[in-house]
């Protein structure tokens, strides 16, 4: 049987952030850098890789360590982190890795057989003289590359630009030849800095890192993350390498500028920097992108949204939700972990992650140990979303909570909307459970839990029966 897909869409114990999702045959595969639980900086991993088959998209599988840190040269003693790849297929039919070490302003390629196969190192992006691209005078640092093959030519684009510092313009593009490293075409900038952005039509959009590629019908889209940082944006050109004008915003992992059930200007989730790309899968297009969890910058998840690709080449900007990959509303009945919630927040709410009072998805244990995940630090107006679900005859709830708290659990299907039912919690260092009697109107609904009282408490999971 073919599982739900939810978001995150890895378990709850893994932390995959910056994805680059691709079909290879009849499965997606996923490629990003990766996480600690409760990492202390961004990447600390080995290059990791996962899978799904294209038309059972909740059931991925652990294609295990695909490149360690210290197979580059530069990093054979392990002290340097791998920071967000990409792969791309050479015209020898091999897989190609793409990345840069977090010391070093360099582009390395790592190369396999298979997509999740171990990939080997092969080499530095060069210029034909060999001096490797970042080094020459005059080059700006290389980061976060994305890549993207046609024919003998494959289009290299990195870059990181930082709000206050002149000497990095925008986004780059190189091209480099058949054997996938040196260079045929010199660095050109595709996409603006906040620095440089004024009168380019990137203005509050500005690149700011997370670059990637994406070829659909004749057009090239440009994905990115924007100066703000928790939103991907894109731009659109019919050549790979010049006359990017810019798109819009594709998604926000706090659902900042979505109005449809909010205000445009309220964050539903604790955001900070994103990363990710588009996708076809099958018949339908999906944006993959990243999620903090923690209470950190440290510890992103992967998550995935569907899109649509308008007539006119446009991409709407689409919510944040527990129920991306589904294809759909989740069944409206069933015990649901809370980690799945896609909006929290409490009576501050913040774009940005990092308030020691907001509610955070977390676990127990250490890195690696397979606890499922929970919402924690719950005080008095926390909030936990979920949506959606496919809702028929909803006639109980119930919520599994731990912790120092004798306050109420309110269950709404809108943020703001009414109360449908009322949980009272006490004091209890395990996991209890409550139950309530509600009725949920039939159809698509959010689940809303807040917290009202005294205390600090843990929500585990909740039940619609």
């Amino acid at each position: 049987m073919k599982k739900q897909a939810f978001n995150p869409y890895l378990p709850s114990w893994e932390y995959i952030p910056d994805g680059e999702p691709y079909v290879f045959g009849d499965r997606v595969y996923v490629y990003g850098s990766h996480d600690f639980y409760n990492g202390y900086v961004f990447c600390m991993g080995d290059y990791v890789c996962w899978s799904a088959p294209v038309d059972d998209l909740g059931n991925w599988r652990y294609e295990g360590v695909i490149y360690p840190r210290n197979e580059d040269p530069l990093n054979k003693d392990g002290k340097m982190c791998l920071y967000a790849p990409d792969v791309t297929i050479g015209p020898d039919g091999r897989y190609y890795l793409y990345y840069v070490l977090d010391h070093v302003s360099v582009v390395s390629v790592a190369v396999c057989d298979t997509p999740a196969g171990r990939y080997e190192f092969y080499g530095y992006v060069h210029y034909e003289d060999g001096t490797r691209l970042g080094d020459r005078p005059g080059d700006e640092p290389q980061f976060d590359p994305g890549v993207l093959t046609e024919g003998d030519r494959t289009y290299l684009y990195t870059g990181f630009c930082g709000r206050g510092d002149k000497s990095r313009h925008g986004a780059m593009a190189t091209v480099l030849g058949p054997d996938m490293l040196t260079i045929i075409e010199e660095p050109v900038f595709v996409a603006p800095g906040y620095e440089y952005s004024a009168g380019t039509g990137f203005e509050k959009h500005a690149f700011f890192e997370a670059p990637s590629i994406r070829k659909v019908g004749d057009t090239y889209y440009f994905i990115y993350s924007s100066e703000v940082m928790h939103e991907l944006c894109y731009a659109t050109s019919k050549n790979p390498t010049k006359d990017f004008v810019y798109g819009g915003v594709i998604v926000s992992n706090c659902d900042m500028h979505i109005d449809t059930y909010k205000p445009a200007d309220m964050p539903m989730a604790y955001g900070a920097n994103n990363h990710g790309s588009i996708v076809q899968i099958k018949d339908d297009w999906y944006i993959f992108y990243h999620r903090q969890t923690n209470g950190t910058w440290y510890s992103r998840q992967g998550c995935a949204e569907k899109i649509e690709i308008l007539a006119d080449g446009s991409i709407p900007q689409v919510e944040i939700t527990s129920c991306g990959l589904n294809g759909g509303p989740l069944e409206g009945k069933g015990e649901y972990p809370a980690y799945l919630a896609c909006n929290l927040f409490y009576d501050k709410p913040s774009a940005y992650i990092g308030d020691a009072h907001a509610p955070k998805v977390m676990q127990d244990g250490r890195d690696g140990d397979e606890e499922l995940g929970y919402v924690a630090n719950i005080t008095n107006s926390a909030t936990a979303g979920f949506k959606y679900f496919d809702c028929q005859g909803v006639k109980e709830i119930k919520i599994w909570v731990r912790g120092y708290g004798s306050g109420t659990f309110e269950i709404k299907t809108s943020w703001d909307g009414e109360v449908l039912a009322k949980l009272t919690v006490e004091n209890a260092n395990v996991w209890e459970e409550y139950s309530s009697p509600i009725s949920i109107p039939d159809g698509k609904q959010a689940i809303y839990i807040t917290y009202r009282g005294p205390g600090n408490v843990s929500l585990r999971s909740f039940e619609l029966i």
